[in-house]
């Protein structure tokens, strides 16, 4: 990307020849490059510097994330070079793209990473190269991970159908509540809560990200009266409850000690936030699989490098990250709550953590097939601004393999928790019971909807409240790369 020719010089020196030479002609670039089936292959969104052609911006982001650096080294004789080289084989422009933008796609020889290790593989991937001065921004927006690597991982400690099995729970999404407010309540007050909620009618409740050991709320006594309240409502209701005690914290050590307490104490879900990082999400499944416990994972600071779709990393690659690593939960979005999220996009997203196979659809953000291999599925959830009333939407978008999270929208409920939770469960249940009619029931759900709360004083009190509440922003993350026969010069 750095040459020390003058302007107008464009001879080829050699390979070999000392100074520095455009990683093009280092080997970098290789349209003639026919992947092998166990190549690791990225897709990158490149916005290059004014001048920098695409293929050679392609080329450094190949050479910069495998063993490239910026003069020649003749040490790279000292390797099989041409195998550890990354290869950038395609560029295609991104229409309409302004500055202009272009997604290439690099394979990566399976040697390059360590078995079994997402921290190796997101180090080599997205290490230095996001902060190249030569590229206005980067963004990793898939990758196609080859069988040979996925067997590396052992996946969710259990997996969808584990979890269904685990909690008897079939044929509809899950219902869980996020504690509002999540910061500021003693652990009794919390508590209650939580047996508010789950004998309403919800499946779990919810520490949210920031609810870790604060001096307000402890961990050990907020574990003690929110498994309390468990075991309550489970008494109560006939049905398996649980509630997601978060167990991040500053050191491995004491996760572990607080996810040995939630054990002892008969929970069937713990929760970690991401920001724990690769490593300690690791460590953390290999405990929920030997100790039988459900993993929920919370996507908490995902925002701050998946957002924006010119520079840093798709969500999706997030997600199939935390399949490999092994989580059963992950928060993917909800299309019309509070947050983020196109539909295609979230459909993608979906597909990635639910399904054995994910063919090649660029209208949904797959730039590759993607064969699980039998890795069992994660769990999406979906939280953030939903309510009873968008049941109808949430179900044609999500589908049922999905737990719905309603915090406010439990919580705030004008009856009281419980009746918020019983909104809920009676309207998923309705939509559900219409689904499986055959109805229309997208088209049909507000009719269903009211219908349902003519025997639901709950459930129509929760419309009153909330049936016109929408969160309508454009998204700023939508799929748009189409198809092109024209690939650049």
């Amino acid at each position: 990307m750095a040459s020390s020719a003058g302007d107008g010089q464009t001879a080829t020196r050699s390979r070999w020849a000392a100074g520095v030479i455009p990683y093009k002609e280092m080997g970098y670039w290789r349209p003639d490059y026919e992947p092998a089936d166990s190549d690791v292959i990225a897709a990158f969104r490149i916005t290059p510097q004014p001048g920098i052609e695409p293929e050679e911006a392609a080329a450094a982001v190949a050479g910069e994330s495998s063993t490239a650096t910026w003069t020649v080294c003749w040490t790279d004789r000292l390797t099989d070079y041409d195998n550890f080289q990354g290869k950038a084989f395609k560029v295609v422009p991104v229409p309409g793209s302004d500055p202009p933008q272009w997604i290439a796609y690099i394979a990566y020889a399976l040697d390059l990473f360590e078995e079994g290790s997402v921290p190796n593989m997101s180090s080599s991937i997205i290490g230095n190269v996001f902060g190249f001065k030569a590229l206005r921004a980067l963004r990793l927006e898939d990758l196609r991970v080859p069988a040979e690597y996925l067997k590396t991982f052992q996946g969710p400690p259990h997996g969808i159908v584990m979890e269904r099995e685990m909690l008897n729970k079939y044929g509809r999404p899950l219902l869980g509540c996020t504690v509002k407010p999540k910061l500021g309540l003693s652990p009794s007050n919390y508590g209650r809560i939580v047996y508010e909620a789950l004998r309403g009618g919800l499946d779990f409740t919810k520490d949210d990200e920031n609810m870790n050991s604060q001096a307000f709320n402890r961990w050990r006594d907020r574990y003690l009266f929110c498994m309390e309240a468990v075991h309550r409502a489970m008494e109560e209701t006939g049905e398996i409850k649980g509630h997601y005690l978060n167990v991040t914290a500053p050191t491995m050590e004491e996760m572990y000690e607080r996810a040995e307490f939630a054990k002892e104490l008969g929970s069937v879900i713990i929760m970690i936030d991401l920001t724990i990082g690769f490593t300690a999400m690791g460590s953390m499944s290999k405990w929920a699989r030997k100790n039988s416990m459900i993993l929920h994972l919370h996507r908490a600071g995902h925002a701050t490098y998946t957002r924006q779709k010119n520079h840093g990393v798709n969500f999706r690659v997030i997600a199939k990250w935390a399949r490999m690593i092994g989580v059963d939960h992950i928060h993917a979005g909800t299309v019309v709550g509070k947050l983020e999220g196109d539909p295609a996009a979230i459909r993608g997203y979906y597909e990635t953590c639910t399904k054995p196979y994910n063919p090649r659809d660029l209208m949904i953000g797959h730039y590759f097939d993607q064969d699980w291999v039998h890795l069992p599925g994660v769990m999406p959830v979906a939280s953030g601004g939903i309510h009873a009333g968008q049941m109808h939407q949430l179900l044609h978008y999500l589908g049922e393999d999905v737990v719905l999270q309603f915090g406010g929208g439990t919580i705030g409920h004008p009856m009281g928790i419980a009746a918020g939770a019983t909104a809920n469960r009676v309207a998923v249940e309705a939509m559900i019971k219409a689904r499986n009619e055959g109805r229309d029931y997208l088209r049909e759900g507000p009719d269903i909807l009211k219908a349902a709360a003519k025997h639901s004083p709950e459930l129509a009190s929760a419309l009153d409240v909330w049936g016109d509440v929408t969160f309508d922003f454009e998204p700023t993350d939508t799929p748009d790369v189409l198809e092109t026969p024209t690939p650049t010069a």
